[in-house]
C-alpha cells in the first residue's frame, strides 16, 4: 500500500505573468477564497508518513485545480475576463501540469499492482454564507465504494483516539462532488481509495494549525495505514490456509 498526499490549495501566490489581475488592496487574496490557510503546513507534516506528496501554490482565484475542466468555477470572477490564449496557458502549463503529476504517479503504482490511498488535503471557513459549519473535522469519500468507507470509518475511528472533537463523513461537502478525487476514481475503478481530508479553519492561526493538532491527525492516518496493512496480511494468510 502506497499513501499519496496532494494540496490543492497549497497557497494563495501568483505566476509573475499573471500578477497584473491581483489588486494588492483586495483583502479577497490572503482570505480562504484564494487558498486553504492552515493546509499546506499540515500537508507538510503528513507529508513525513507519505510515499509521494504534490502541491499547487498558485491560488485558486487563478485556475482552480481541484475541479474539472468544465466546471462554471474553474476561471474566477478575477480570471474569467482573460483571453483564450492565456486561459490555454493556464490549464496547459500550470492545472494541467499539476494534476498530470499526481495521475501519472497514481497510474504507475496501480500499473505495479499497489494499492494507492491519495489523501486530498484541504481546510474549509468556519462560516459560509452566514451559515455555521457544524464539524470539526470532515472525511469526504465515495459512499459506493465500499474501500473507501470502510477506509473512512477506520480514520474516524482512529482520530477519535487522539483528539476530542467532532468528525462528520461527507460534509461540509458530498465526496462525490466534482473535485480532483472524485476524477480519479474515475480514472481508478480498482485499487484506489481517495478521500480528502477537511480541517476546520477556526483552528488556524497564521496560516498554521497547532502542532498538536497536525500531529494528532498525522498519528491517526498512520494508524489506520497500518491498520488497513495488517488487516490485508490477514486476509492473504487466510486465502493461502
Amino acid at each position: 500500500m502506497k499513501l499519496v498526499l496532494s494540496c490543492e490549495h497549497a497557497g494563495n501566490a501568483l505566476p509573475q505573468q499573471f500578477k497584473f489581475i491581483k489588486d494588492k488592496k483586495d483583502p479577497v487574496w490572503k482570505t480562504y477564497r484564494a487558498y486553504d490557510p492552515g493546509a499546506f503546513k499540515l500537508f507538510q507534516e503528513l507529508s513525513k508518513i507519505a510515499d509521494y506528496n504534490f502541491d499547487y501554490k498558485f491560488s485558486r482565484l487563478l485556475i482552480e485545480p481541484n475541479r474539472s475542466l468544465y466546471h462554471r468555477n474553474l476561471f474566477s470572477e478575477y480570471s474569467k475576463s482573460l483571453t483564450a490564449e492565456q486561459k490555454e496557458q493556464l490549464i496547459n502549463s500550470f492545472y494541467l501540469k499539476y494534476r498530470s503529476e499526481v495521475e501519472q504517479c497514481i497510474a504507475e503504482l496501480v500499473g505495479a499492482g499497489e494499492e494507492v490511498v491519495h489523501i486530498s488535503v484541504h481546510s474549509f471557513t468556519p462560516v459560509l454564507h452566514a451559515i455555521e459549519r457544524q464539524t470539526d473535522i470532515g472525511l469526504l469519500y465515495d459512499p459506493s465504494r465500499k474501500e473507501e468507507k470502510h477506509f473512512s470509518k477506520i480514520f474516524k475511528e482512529e482520530l477519535l483516539k487522539e483528539v476530542e472533537l467532532k468528525i462528520r463523513f461527507n460534509y461540509p461537502y458530498f465526496g462525490k462532488a466534482d473535485g480532483f478525487t472524485t476524477y480519479l476514481r474515475e480514472k481508478f475503478r480498482e485499487n484506489y481509495i481517495g478521500l480528502e481530508l477537511e480541517v476546520n479553519q477556526k483552528f488556524a492561526r497564521n496560516n498554521k494549525f497547532s502542532d498538536d493538532l497536525m500531529q494528532h491527525l498525522k498519528n491517526g492516518l498512520l494508524k489506520t495505514i497500518q491498520f488497513k496493512e495488517i488487516s490485508q496480511l490477514f486476509d492473504q494468510q487466510k486465502i493461502k490456509v
